[in-house]
């Protein structure tokens, strides 16, 4: 498998170039030469397959023969160490629980898999080492911290903005220590983000060996496929339509769920469900791309005004706005339709979603207005207790502390405060 950038003007590379870039030497994000549709045997029978078969048969194509199969499986083995629930909400409708994890975020699949892969890598390579350059708008931070806690040959360096992650989120990604950094913009997110692309292409920086593990990178985000194939696996027996509504920041989730579908799997629409950050529902509207600076909402993780991966989906539907609306759609919500949404969701059945996975509710709801025979499946993608500011006050319930949680409260937190690009090129140089 080789994989080319998206601005066309760079070398192809292979799945391990590719995972120790990060991004292309001409700015632009990895995308793989094919995709290759699965054979139909293996939708017919994979309600008998094991979790960890499904993931093989899903991403074994993207690796190609750059890991050997048996350590492939132990990868996904180590990877896929926590359950996917699906949970009824409503007649027809579905939470996708993606928060069992170490982080108690969907991140968790992703970060556990990249880091696995490059210390893999890192083997061959003896006397190299790697600096994984991460911004995170919220949960990013804590599971890549957790997954490459102790990686031998990789410094794991997270930039979040000041004052805009939960304390929850914040200690999960200051309080490691070990090969950890966290570096406490004075920003937004999309500051952060745009500080760890600068780096990327820095000559300055080039000995430095900086990988990201963002989304952008393929072996971050490639392994969200997974969870979509597990949904469709738990309710293939019910025979009906299913519609994905994802809750959208940087649009990881929704574009692997893009490339599940391209391989074969049955998903009849996607939803990307947004908060009051609407560059993509404008773009739907009138096929104009105008990224904006982003807004602080209560589901911060998805505070983002320029999504990464939408170039991704974009290459998907050749930028054809027809094919797009055929299987996509995308809405906005605000924080106060958010709250309502939470009341609603925990007054029918008594189930405690949180700001991220109401806004996913959210535009489901609305999308299966127009399919009338359908499952809707909304992913819940960070466990309530991380924000239990929003959670507690709004459904009036008290939060138990699960253990992973509990396991950070009462340590310190340890960041570097930085404002300017210059202060961060400085920190990695030192």
């Amino acid at each position: 498998m080789k994989y080319y950038s998206l601005n066309h003007n760079a070398p192809n590379v292979s799945f391990q170039d590719a995972v120790i870039q990060g991004i292309a030497p001409d700015k632009g994000l990895y995308f793989p030469d094919t995709i290759t549709p699965l054979n139909a045997d293996f939708f017919d029978t994979i309600e008998n397959l094991s979790n960890e078969e499904i993931a093989y048969q899903a991403i074994k194509q993207f690796v190609g023969n750059e890991i050997p199969e048996i350590i492939l499986k132990e990868i996904i083995a180590e990877t896929l160490c926590f359950d996917f629930p699906v949970i009824e909400v409503e007649k027809d409708i579905y939470a996708l629980e993606l928060f069992h994890g170490p982080t108690m975020a969907f991140k968790d699949v992703g970060a556990r898999f990249m880091s696995r892969c490059l210390g893999h890598f890192n083997k061959e390579k003896k006397d190299s080492k790697n600096t994984v350059l991460v911004a995170t708008s919220g949960d990013t931070g804590g599971a890549v911290a957790s997954g490459f806690l102790g990686v031998k040959g990789v410094e794991v360096i997270i930039l979040y903005p000041s004052g805009k992650v939960s304390d929850i989120q914040e200690r999960q990604l200051t309080t490691l220590g070990q090969n950890i950094t966290a570096l406490e913009v004075d920003g937004v997110f999309d500051d952060c983000q745009d500080m760890v692309k600068k780096a990327f292409l820095d000559i300055d920086l080039k000995n430095k060996n900086l990988t990201s593990a963002n989304s952008i990178n393929i072996a971050r985000w490639l392994p969200q496929m997974f969870y979509f194939f597990f949904a469709y696996k738990a309710l293939k027996k019910e025979n009906k339509p299913l519609i994905f509504s994802c809750p959208s920041g940087n649009f990881g989730n929704i574009c692997a769920g893009i490339i599940a579908k391209k391989m074969g799997l049955p998903i009849e629409h996607f939803v990307a469900s947004t908060n009051v950050n609407d560059t993509v529902p404008r773009f739907l509207e009138n096929g104009v791309y105008d990224p904006k600076p982003s807004k602080a909402t209560i589901s911060n993780a998805m505070d983002v005004g320029n999504p990464s991966n939408f170039i991704r989906i974009q290459e998907m539907y050749q930028n054809d706005l027809a094919q797009f609306k055929n299987d996509f759609s995308s809405f906005t919500f605000s924080d106060e339709e958010t709250l309502e949404a939470m009341k609603t969701i925990y007054n029918t059945n008594g189930y405690i979603a949180e700001p991220h996975g109401a806004v996913g509710y959210l535009g489901l709801k609305k999308e299966l207005q127009n399919h009338k025979n359908a499952i809707g499946i909304f992913l819940e993608t960070a466990h309530p207790i991380k924000f239990l500011d929003t959670v507690e006050p709004t459904l009036n319930v008290k939060l138990p502390i699960p253990t992973q949680i509990e396991s950070v409260l009462n340590k310190e937190k340890v960041s570097v405060k930085i404002k300017t690009y210059q202060e961060l090129k400085e920190f990695l140089i030192q």
